[in-house]
């Protein structure tokens, strides 16, 4: 029998599992370890929230009226998220006041990701077919693979981020390379 495709909320229950991981690594690294995670983590976080905005989230938008409501609630934590996220960032993992922040975005995060595994996850199981889930995923793969590897706050929202995610994408990827040439 082939191997099951991975549908777009096996996708992202897994990736919550690997930033629940994250998280927990960030708690014991030390130096340079902790500073690699801590990028890490906010390149996953900034590449997962960028292709749920474009692509789960108008997709819940257009099952019913009602998950309107839930869609823009997922959005206003994923604002906060990303606010508290560029804060740390300049901050860096040496800073003083750096480890209670890390604690409220692990929270927030975390909460985050619960309500959306138990409030829109079954709303896209209960009303899309496996093969649009399958192909759901292969277009969050291409949205992460193409968007912003940083947040960046105010948005959120689909259109905002195809008029402004690609400029992102572009800066925040050549940042990467610079990073990596340099060593840190």
């Amino acid at each position: 029998m082939p191997d099951k495709v991975e549908d777009v909320i096996d996708l992202l229950k897994r990736q919550h599992r690997e930033i629940r991981a994250m998280f927990a690594d960030l708690e014991t690294a030390e130096g340079d370890r902790r500073t690699e995670v801590f990028h890490d983590l906010v390149r996953l976080l900034a590449v997962h929230e960028t292709a749920e905005e474009l692509v789960v989230h108008p997709e819940i938008r257009d099952l019913e009226p009602a998950a309107g409501a839930v869609v823009d609630a997922r959005l206003d934590e994923e604002h906060r998220a990303k606010e508290l996220l560029t804060t740390l960032q300049k901050m860096g993992p040496g800073a003083e006041g750096f480890d209670t922040l890390l604690v409220q975005l692990r929270d927030d995060v975390l909460a985050h990701a619960r309500r959306e595994e138990r409030a829109e996850f079954p709303l896209l199981r209960a009303h899309r077919p496996p093969e649009r889930l399958r192909a759901m995923a292969a277009t969050v793969k291409l949205a992460e693979a193409v968007g912003p590897t940083r947040p960046h706050p105010g948005v959120e929202s689909a259109k905002a981020n195809l008029l402004l995610g690609a400029p992102a994408a572009i800066m925040d990827r050549a940042r990467d390379v610079l990073r990596a040439a340099l060593g840190g």
